[in-house]
């Protein structure tokens, strides 16, 4: 999958392309659906598959105290998007500018003159344009002087409401990872580069990986069951503590991982951690010993929950559209 920035509105030459239009954080199952028809529509009739996406999110720029965390980095998001068969991710800097354009200029600047579509996809909620006055209906509309068909599609439906970013948020601050994997379609992972800690953890006996997460959304504090992928690539099951230490009264949240059944040095690291379980939440013990046997346990109740998994070298961060 080719990423292209649209520095200007210029036209890109792509074959017929076939564009969803959206913020796409999380890539979650709603908007794997959107995918999955533009991907099927480009190849029904010879086109490029192209996801329109924005970079600042539009709300850090119409209202920076107001805008959600985002559940995916960038490149996060280019990687779920490309395993779903995309052939261009088109991202458009969102500034005072492009938040300026009338739902008729956002359709015959960016969907017809620089993207040059054929056919547009978006979920019937979808609105664009100044102030969000554009709608499906109006794209649809504006679609057919342009040259270009709009397909609008109805939400994807978990336990009866719309699947959406927020939602997911919403079950990974109560440290519901179970169902924001049912949202997302996989289990929610992180990025993070293996950094240099106390060494607390090798000296009782349990050595962890001390993270330094990239994403900017982390469940709720707590200990979980995880899937950890390190270099090159071997997945291996894990122990993560999200939180303050309180037993050696730390004082800044951190991100712990266990790696179990694993013996190597993994500092400077990039490592990939899938949230697969809440065991407990975060607790003070009165001593080392009493830790330490409480991490047994949860060793225990992580490898008994993980064994189904498929093993060590299994991956499941591969969104449920495209399994």
């Amino acid at each position: 999958m080719d990423r292209v920035r649209i520095e200007r509105l210029a036209p890109l030459g792509w074959p017929s392309p076939a564009v969803t239009v959206g913020n796409f954080d999380g890539v979650h199952r709603g908007h794997q659906a959107l995918v999955s028809a533009v991907v099927a529509l480009a190849r029904e009739t010879g086109g490029a598959s192209v996801v329109l996406t924005f970079d600042p999110h539009p709300a850090r720029v119409l209202g920076p105290g107001r805008a959600p965390a985002a559940l995916t980095t960038l490149a996060q998001k280019e990687e779920l998007l490309a395993l779903l068969g995309v052939d261009r991710l088109a991202v458009l800097p969102f500034d005072a500018r492009v938040a300026r354009l009338s739902p008729d200029a956002f359709a015959r600047e960016v969907l017809h003159a620089a993207l040059g579509a054929r056919h547009v996809v978006v979920g019937e909620s979808f609105r664009f344009g100044h102030r969000r006055e554009g709608d499906a209906q109006g794209l649809a509309a504006l679609g057919e002087g342009l040259g270009f068909s709009v397909r609008a599609l109805p939400p994807v439906l978990e336990q009866g409401s719309p699947v959406s970013s927020s939602r997911v948020r919403d079950e990974l601050a109560r440290g519901d990872v179970r169902t924001a994997c049912a949202l997302l379609g996989r289990p929610y992972f992180v990025d993070a580069p293996v950094v240099r800690g106390d060494g607390r953890g090798r000296t009782i006996g349990v050595p962890t990986a001390n993270l330094l997460p990239e994403n900017e959304i982390l469940p709720q504090r707590g200990v979980y069951a995880a899937r950890c992928r390190v270099p090159p690539g071997a997945w291996h099951s894990a122990v993560v503590n999200l939180g303050h230490r309180p037993t050696f009264g730390g004082e800044h949240a951190t991100a712990e991982a266990h790696l179990i059944d694993f013996d190597g040095d993994l500092y400077g690291a990039r490592v990939r951690l899938e949230f697969h379980e809440r065991l407990r939440g975060e607790q003070r013990f009165a001593d080392a010993e009493a830790l330490v046997a409480r991490i047994r346990e949860d060793v225990a109740k992580a490898r008994a929950l993980l064994s189904g998994s498929g093993g060590e070298g299994y991956s499941s961060g591969e969104p449920q559209a495209h399994r």
